[in-house]
């Protein structure tokens, strides 16, 4: 019998993301509590940007965006706002995160060694790219490794694709 095997990926559903941010943007344009304070959310490229006048402002804008990404089902750890403090830009404070995709080297390396040390025995992790494909004789050893990984508090957002 052949091998079965899985990938374990990081993605982000970029139109979901976009809708939570459309969502956030027209609750801030509406509440009353960012009436003008130049409050506002958009897409610069591939970065989220928030903008208010004060740093408390941006920082309710950006927890008005966190709660529209979890409830549309969106990792946070998808974006990155790095410590969360607002950038004063002139008059206004700004706040810029990137969206991530894929497993960076060193968070590969880590999964791999947990997969080696905690997994079942015969179970192999093999990094490609910006994913692992890992394999093995049982199919009940990769789902006993699925379950490992969504144990632990990883840094990255993790999605289990190709099955098979």
């Amino acid at each position: 019998m052949a091998d079965s095997s899985f990938d374990i990926v990081s993605k982000v559903d970029r139109q979901e993301v976009d809708n939570a941010l459309n969502q956030a943007a027209k609750e801030v344009a509406q509440r009353y509590d960012f009436k003008g304070v130049g409050a506002s959310i958009a897409w610069s490229g591939d970065n989220v940007v928030i903008k208010a006048n004060t740093a408390e402002r941006v920082l309710a804008v950006l927890d008005v965006f966190e709660s529209k990404l979890v409830r549309r089902g969106v990792s946070l750890k998808n974006i990155d706002f790095g410590e969360k403090e607002p950038q004063a830009s002139g008059k206004e404070y700004v706040l810029s995160g990137p969206t991530k995709e894929g497993i960076d080297q060193e968070n590969a390396r880590k999964i791999s060694k947990i997969i080696r040390d905690e997994g079942p025995k015969g179970i192999k992790a093999q990094i490609q790219g910006d994913e692992l494909r890992v394999t093995g004789k049982s199919r009940d050893d990769l789902q006993a490794v699925i379950a490992l990984l969504k144990g632990k508090d990883l840094p990255v957002a993790l999605q289990f694709t190709n099955y098979r």
